[in-house]
């Protein structure tokens, strides 16, 4: 109550949202931020162009044609949603339609911005709307981004672990490309202590399920901006989905995609990241298509001189938690955002049943519980167009997704330490206001009999393989003590390194897959940017093989990209045909890009007894596209079983 009201100044060519905390100023009808003021600071934004300082932009495609348009989603209409002195919520809107040239996606376009009363931030959301009948178009990409003044914010927080002093957008145009624009080495950085190493946006991409705040610090005065994004809901490709935080700029988006610039012709860069082309949103000429994506909240706060910088990232935590908990919102107007009380909840107890490893049933701990559109077994990872909703399990007995948009969805699951995905059957019909319980539901994975041997723990993730250290010359000092070492560049080459003479061989019963199982199966390196494939060796004994029974091997494998993956038994010469193969597969480069994994495949190869012989054998496995230092293969567990068991 003792906050000030909320004003909104109407200018010639901009419109200023102040709430006597923070004061914000859009261009009118575009709808590009392009001034933030806060605790004294004129603007918080870098002082470039208009449009390149906080906006919304896509990169979308014509499907007969490669690459694609970049979109900065310009308003051409401005309206006052709603105006009072609690809420102001203001529309930039753009209409397609056939007069318009080849530069404009056809979509209709709405760009909401939002400021409460007592709020030191501000949010935002965009409707975007295909309608039957218009052209087919792909959508690449969709992000809000806003890039800060550089002198004022050179700290980065991505996480409690990664966040540090971050090198200059000049250190990067005089430091030396690397293998991809995106990666610098820093030759000679205006900060002594960066010199040497690399910056590469990808080191600071996260799982969506984590990627909730992420923003800068500026020192003088004490300021944080931080961009918090409550919910997955309007995300594609699901909660382990990567994507990018903020970066060197100083940059700060929520991610659906990357670039910058004006409308111009790009590489398909996206939020493709991680994925593939098979995340794009694919419309066609007979397919109306609406969806809301946000919102999203820009987040500032202050601190003190005399205060530790650090508790601007612990407010800034904790007003996360707040905005989270406060999904979905009940403040945006647009019809096309249902409320809590608009949307469904679906309950159940999922169960998982291998008397392989347990008689009894287990409880499915820290399972991934969802829905999304109907589809196939595991084609959640893959969703893209509707809303979905994800349910990350403790311990407890029930998982429960609340708050769910109403319309029809499967069910999926999947479950770390199980191997394969869970789908119910039945579809769910989600109505607003009602309740349901599901009872227990009972997952049977993929097993024909008992374990041989394994290598690796089922979780999706290249994590628990050896991780090498990086050339040290190469390094990015962030990662040199933490965890997530994969995040390092360049550690696809240091598999020549470890492994000079020949390639991978595994010794079951003796080998360690955390030291002798490297995390992925890249190519060789063998000089003057020359890369040929490899063959890993899994060698096992078996005392007694049943010669008329049938084994199995099961690949479950964390990412691929441009990859082939050739298995064969007790036959070493490359040149014959393979007892398997996995086709070309993969377009996620999360080898590139430091991500540990991509897309999630499976695969079950059947393995005669025939094929087998009482003490060592050998299984042979060929990644067997070459050239590229980026293609291959990271593995996420192996299993091979005996024939069934018979009680």
């Amino acid at each position: 109550m003792l906050s000030p009201p909320v004003n909104l100044h109407i200018l010639d060519q901009h419109v200023v949202m102040d709430n006597g905390l923070v004061n914000v100023t859009l261009s009118s009808p575009q709808g590009m931020v392009t001034a933030i003021q806060y605790n004294g600071i004129d603007n918080l934004l870098e002082p470039n162009r208009e449009t390149s300082r906080g906006y919304w932009d896509i990169v979308w495609g014509n499907p007969e044609h490669l690459g694609g348009t970049y979109d900065l989603l310009e308003g051409t209409r401005f309206s006052v949603v709603m105006e009072d002195e609690n809420q102001l919520e203001l529309s930039f809107t753009r209409t397609w339609d056939f007069t318009l040239d080849g530069d404009i996606v056809p979509l209709n376009i709405d760009k909401r911005f939002i400021m409460l009363r007592g709020s030191p931030g501000f949010y935002s959301y965009g409707i975007l709307e295909h309608l039957d009948g218009w052209p087919d178009v792909n959508i690449y990409q969709g992000r809000i981004v806003f890039k800060l003044e550089e002198r004022l914010f050179q700290y980065m927080a991505v996480s409690d672990e990664r966040q540090r002093i971050m090198p200059t957008k000049e250190d990067r145009v005089n430091g030396q490309v690397l293998d991809y624009p995106e990666a610098v080495l820093l030759t000679n950085p205006s900060n002594p202590f960066l010199r040497g190493e690399v910056d590469d946006k990808y080191q600071y991409a996260c799982d969506d399920k984590d990627n909730r705040v992420h923003g800068w610090i500026c020192s003088d005065p004490p300021v944080g901006f931080w961009m918090i994004t409550p919910s997955d809901e309007f995300r594609t490709g699901g909660p382990v989905k990567q994507d990018l935080t903020s970066h060197v700029g100083p940059t700060t988006l929520s991610s659906l995609g990357k670039r910058k610039g004006k409308k111009r012709r790009v590489q398909r860069k996206s939020n493709t990241h991680y994925a593939g082309e098979s995340l794009a949103i694919k419309l066609r000429s007979g397919e109306p298509w609406k969806k809301v994506f946000g919102p999203v909240f820009v987040y500032l706060n202050s601190a003190s001189p005399d205060e530790d910088v650090q508790t601007l990232w612990e407010d800034a935590k904790e007003q996360m938690l707040t905005e989270t908990q406060s999904w979905p919102y009940d403040f945006p107007l647009s019809e096309d955002f249902p409320r809590a009380d608009q949307r469904g909840t679906v309950s159940g107890r999922l169960l998982v049943r291998d008397r392989y490893i347990n008689e009894a049933l287990m409880t499915a701990n820290s399972a991934f519980v969802g829905l999304a559109s109907p589809g196939d077994t595991g084609s959640w990872q893959r969703e893209n167009k509707v809303d979905f909703r994800f349910h990350l399990s403790a311990t407890r007995l029930e998982h429960q997704l609340t708050c769910v948009r109403d319309g029809n969805y499967n069910l999926y699951a999947w479950v770390p330490s199980i191997i394969g995905d869970y789908k119910y059957e039945a579809l769910i019909n989600i109505i607003p206001g009602r309740h349901i319980r599901l009872g227990a539901l009972v997952y049977d994975p993929p097993r024909e009999g008992p374990t041989v041997w394994e290598i690796g723990i089922p979780d999706r993730r290249a994590a628990e393989f050896y991780v090498p250290y990086p050339n040290p010359a190469l390094m990015n000092q962030l990662y040199v003590n933490l965890s997530d070492r994969y995040r390092q560049y360049g550690l696809w080459d240091r598999y020549s390194d470890v492994y000079p003479d020949e390639d991978l061989a595994y010794t079951v019963g003796i080998s360690n897959y955390e030291m002798d199982w490297f995390f992925a199966q890249v190519n060789r390196n063998v000089g003057n940017k020359t890369y040929i494939p490899t063959t890993w060796r899994i060698i096992f004994d078996l005392d007694d093989v049943s010669e008329t029974g049938n084994y199995v091997l099961r690949l479950a494998i964390a990412s691929a990209h441009e990859a082939e993956l050739q298995v064969r038994v007790n036959e070493a010469d490359v040149t014959t045909p393979p007892h398997f193969t996995t086709g070309f597969i993969g377009k996620d480069n999360a080898i590139a890009r430091h991500g540990i994994h991509g897309l999630y495949w499976l695969y079950a190869m059947e393995i005669s007894g025939s094929q087998l012989v009482t003490r060592s054998n050998t299984i042979y496995l060929t990644q067997s596209r070459g050239k590229s230092p980026f293609k291959g293969i990271m593995y996420d567990y192996i299993r091979l079983e005996g024939p069934p068991e018979t009680k």
